[in-house]
């Protein structure tokens, strides 16, 4: 089985993050294959740089040459999957609504800590076209933006973990989802901190497309 993950911004360590995160999740026999963007935003913080993904990621998976057996967008609630979906005869999964489906099978409710506050719209529209919103307890900013990741990764755990407990303590919510690729691999740090079961978009997002 082959999957091809694509990240929706162009910068190749995120791209390599992502693709490391996807490959310690995948099964054995599952090949995972990460693709940048031929063009578009170093980071994706609002709509203009998520339509603009949505184009570049369509692009960069027809251009690949060989045959796949499905799609993991990596932009956490990106534009663009109906279009792949489109284009394609084989399944698409969006890692914003695999880490959701996923939260809702370990607690009732679920929180998405994300970069910044301009992303937070377009996650809830996200999880709202997909249904799945009414078990959504918040979508809270960081503060972060994503190549904050790659700079200063120590600073970046502590905004997330701190908004985490909050969305814990606060929105009594009983599961954190990570709410961007780049923050791949950062699942454990956050569960030593609030206590909780937290989902990895990425992660979550492989496990779907092999199940498909």
């Amino acid at each position: 089985m082959r999957i091809l993950i694509v990240n929706v911004n162009t910068t190749p360590s995120i791209t390599e993050s992502i693709g490391a995160q996807a490959a310690g999740a995948a099964a054995p026999g599952t090949e995972i294959v990460p693709l940048t963007p031929p063009f578009g935003a170093e980071s994706v913080e609002g709509n203009y740089e998520s339509y603009l993904a949505a184009v570049a990621v369509m692009e960069a998976v027809r251009a690949y040459p060989e045959p796949f057996d499905a799609v993991i967008q990596a932009g956490y609630g990106e534009h663009g999957r109906e279009g792949l979906q489109e284009l394609l005869e084989v399944p698409v999964v969006d890692i914003t609504e695999a880490a959701a489906s996923t939260a809702q099978f370990v607690g009732r409710t679920y929180s998405v800590v994300t970069s910044l506050d301009r992303t937070v719209p377009l996650i809830e529209d996200r999880l709202a076209a997909a249904g799945l919103n009414s078990r959504c307890a918040s979508v809270r900013a960081s503060g972060l933006p994503v190549l904050e990741l790659d700079r200063d990764p120590r600073a970046a755990v502590e905004a997330i973990a701190q908004e985490a407990v909050r969305a814990v303590q606060d929105d009594r919510a009983e599961v954190v989802c990570l709410g961007c690729g780049g923050m791949s691999g950062l699942a454990e740090r956050v569960i030593e901190r609030t206590g909780v079961p937290v989902v990895d978009g990425v992660t979550a997002a492989v496990t779907t497309a092999e199940s498909l």
